[in-house]
């Protein structure tokens, strides 16, 4: 009796937590778009769901693209009020971008998960007005690790942070590393060094496939690589994948050599589930 008891507590206490999935398009290119996209996995994944937990994601404001005329998305405004009908719509939690200190708490009245971008992941002033934002509303502070930081570099993130957070509401996302000119490459020991402070990991799988500034005028990528590149990740122990999608990738206003055919996600997910059972 007291080893089935053992056993039960064991397994108990070994239960997988969900995989969290980030997904939808790079930017709000229009609410049509944003519905399109989250009608379709809502559907897709749904016998997923003891095993995945999904957010919706996308970008009112791409603030860094390459070309001064690229598609920036609709601005705060009409963003955060399309974010929230999909919230409403299809009970998804949401995640956005805030891209200034003031923009915070404006985003978490309405965001789930608020992310300060890559760029403006070392700039204390937004991790302190996004944990100020996370605290007051309950949400959770996602911050993408920059390209030009090593992994123990998020410490110091995290340190920010944690003056207002508790750990359990801090995600680091993982992107790649800058390799030379117009790579990126992804150290796989990202996800247990991040881990290791006590935080939440999550893969970016659409971003780190970048080729930043590869196209002249636009961010190339190679598109090919992110299944393989997210399953490796997982093996290596991160807790989550972020994926951009998009019904016609090549005709994407943002990211189109990196966005994951929308029709390719159940697939995909299937597949990256099976490498996250025995991760």
């Amino acid at each position: 009796m007291n080893n089935t008891n053992n056993t039960n507590n064991t397994n108990s206490t070994n239960k997988k937590d969900k995989l969290d999935l980030f997904i939808g398009p790079c930017v709000l290119e229009s609410e049509t778009l944003a519905i399109e996209i989250a009608d379709h996995i809502t559907k897709e994944l749904k016998e997923f769901e003891s095993e995945i937990s999904i957010t919706f994601k996308a970008s009112y404001d791409k603030a860094n693209r390459t070309s001064i005329n690229s598609f920036r998305g609709p601005g705060i405004n009409k963003g955060l009020k399309i974010l929230q009908k999909i919230k409403d719509v299809y009970k998804l939690p949401i995640l956005t971008d805030f891209h200034s200190a003031e923009e915070a708490s404006l985003v978490a009245k309405y965001a789930d998960v608020i992310q300060v971008p890559a760029f403006l992941c070392r700039q204390t002033d937004m991790i302190l007005a996004g944990a100020h934002a996370a605290k007051e509303f309950n949400r959770i502070l996602k911050i993408k690790k920059g390209q030009f930081l090593a992994p123990e570099d998020t410490k110091n993130i995290i340190d920010k942070a944690t003056t207002l957070l508790p750990k359990d509401k801090i995600i680091i996302t993982e992107r790649g590393i800058s390799f030379g000119y117009n790579n990126l490459i992804v150290d796989m020991t990202s996800f247990q060094i991040i881990k290791g402070f006590g935080v939440k990991t999550v893969y970016d799988a659409t971003h780190s496939v970048q080729c930043p500034g590869g196209m002249g005028q636009l961010t190339g990528g190679k598109r090919e690589f992110i299944e393989v590149l997210a399953k490796a990740a997982l093996a290596a122990g991160a807790q989550g994948i972020f994926l951009e999608t998009h019904p016609n990738p090549d005709k994407a206003f943002s990211d189109p050599f990196t966005s994951w055919p929308l029709h390719k996600v159940k697939p995909l997910i299937e597949t990256l589930l099976k490498i996250y059972r025995c991760s």
